[in-house]
């Protein structure tokens, strides 16, 4: 089996790591974007071009290389949409695992809304909803990419979450969203996003055993880490 290779900041983030994950992937087969959401963001600029990636691996610009987002990362359907129309022909380049767990907008509202609350004791978080999709995941009551296969069935594991959280959503400000509206929500998502969904997990073994080169690329850096960085002024992630 072959190794990886891993691209990893030693401080508080931008240190750099997509220069550095855009200048080897010009080396390696696969490129792997392993954890966070997001609130990571590698500024690429190429031939005076600027490409901001938040979700995208950095290989992207490599035409050679393909791009796999692995089953750790919490992924915002939105941004992500948003960030694939920076490129063309992205089929057969680009791999979302089908275990990474959805983002949605209610995130973000719970993020900001916990942010509000707290006052001066805000925590300072980016607001985008990292932090409760990871809790989400955790609590075993999140949702994952391969549920939007069948929006119907989806939106109505939704609903029942904010039947569950209702006394808490009420204070939070945050309103319980139509099935309709949510099954054209996601929709949406679904046929944009499902070319690309795939099993990585079952990808990533077979690219190994090949003897392919693959580089995983870290997001954040070490000082943010949840266990070993300045905790609790974290990522969740």
């Amino acid at each position: 089996m072959n190794r990886a290779d891993l691209i990893v900041g030693l401080q508080w983030g931008d240190e750099g790591k997509g220069k550095i994950v855009d200048h080897m992937a010009q080396t390696h087969d696969f490129v792997c974007r392993f954890a966070g959401g997001h609130n990571a963001g590698h500024t690429i600029v190429v031939d005076g071009q600027k490409y901001a990636l938040h979700l995208i691996p950095s290989g992207i610009l490599n035409p050679k290389a393909k791009n796999i987002v692995g089953n750790g990362v919490v992924l915002s359907p939105v941004d992500f949409i948003k960030e694939m129309k920076q490129f063309d022909n992205l089929e057969g380049r680009l791999f979302i695992s089908d275990k990474a767990h959805l983002l949605l907008p209610y995130h973000a509202l719970r993020d900001q809304a916990k942010e509000r609350l707290k006052g001066a004791k805000a925590i300072g978080t980016t607001g985008k909803g990292i932090g409760p999709a990871y809790s989400d995941k955790i609590a075993r009551v999140g949702h994952r990419v391969g549920e939007l296969h069948d929006t119907d069935k989806l939106a109505s594991k939704i609903i029942e979450y904010f039947e569950y959280n209702r006394a808490k959503f009420e204070i939070m400000e945050i309103p319980t969203p139509t099935k309709e509206s949510l099954v054209e929500e996601l929709e949406g998502y679904r046929k944009v996003l499902e070319p690309h969904i795939t099993d990585t997990t079952q990808m990533m073994w077979k690219i190994l055993d090949e003897g392919k080169k693959v580089l995983l690329e870290g997001a954040q850096g070490t000082m943010l880490d949840i266990d070993h960085g300045t905790y609790p002024f974290v990522t969740s992630s």
